[in-house]
């Protein structure tokens, strides 16, 4: 599976740099999307590309048909999140955000990370799972 994180949708949604990358993951299956990033593409989505939640839900939510699969963060998930922040967060070096943790705890075995955050593709691959570099 390939985990996307808020980035890819968010350049899905908007024509970004990693528009067409993005609609190939979606395109070939196997796509997914953890609920904390879900929640971070449709706010990041309004406030920073004035692209109303409800249009941007409008064009993520039939995707949810089969297209992409939502992970949703349950209690394990939420612990592992907390163990992969506090062990790799650094205010200054690599300021990871509770999503991209989560994201990260999201990754089962032979999941794959897409993103252009460095950060994130540098936690994942010390916690030995793979990633696709985005552009960005």
């Amino acid at each position: 599976m390939i985990l996307l994180d808020a980035y890819a949708l968010i350049s899905f949604l908007v024509g970004g740099p990693a528009t067409d990358q993005v609609r190939g993951f979606l395109r070939g299956g196997g796509a997914a999307v953890a609920t904390p990033n879900l929640a971070e593409v449709l706010d990041v989505a309004q406030r920073v590309h004035r692209l109303p939640i409800g249009r941007a839900w409008e064009v993520l939510e039939p995707l949810f048909d089969g297209t992409l699969t939502p992970v949703p963060l349950d209690v394990a998930v939420a612990r592992r999140a907390a163990e992969v922040r506090a062990t790799h967060y650094h205010r200054s070096s690599r300021p990871i955000s509770l999503a991209d943790a989560a994201l990260i705890a999201s990754a089962e075995p032979g999941d794959r990370i897409a993103t252009a955050d460095p950060d994130v593709l540098a936690v994942a691959t010390a916690e030995g799972i793979g990633t696709v570099a985005l552009p960005g």
